[in-house]
């Protein structure tokens, strides 16, 4: 355990639930934008392998519209998962 758990952990406790429902929520913030982050890390390193591939740029419409689509599938799947159906 880190030095910055234990007075984490003590200053956790003292909150209300309202303001730990709020943390979390930060907290879910941050991990998102470290996975976000980590694909786009990706995505720039293969970058040069598709312009000397000769694969087309994709238009920044186009890539909203990918998007759109993935996320839409991912809703239709969650909802037709069973309650308590572990997520990736």
């Amino acid at each position: 355990m880190s030095a910055i758990e234990p007075k984490l952990l003590e200053k956790l406790k003292r909150l209300s639930p309202e303001k730990l429902v709020e943390v979390e929520d930060f907290v879910d913030f941050l991990a998102n934008k470290s996975r976000r982050q980590a694909a786009f890390d990706r995505l720039l390193a293969i970058a040069p392998a598709l312009e000397a591939a000769g694969v087309e740029p994709m238009s920044e419409d186009r890539a909203a519209a990918l998007v759109k689509e993935v996320r839409a599938e991912r809703r239709t799947r969650r909802k037709d998962e069973p309650p308590g159906a572990s997520r990736p």
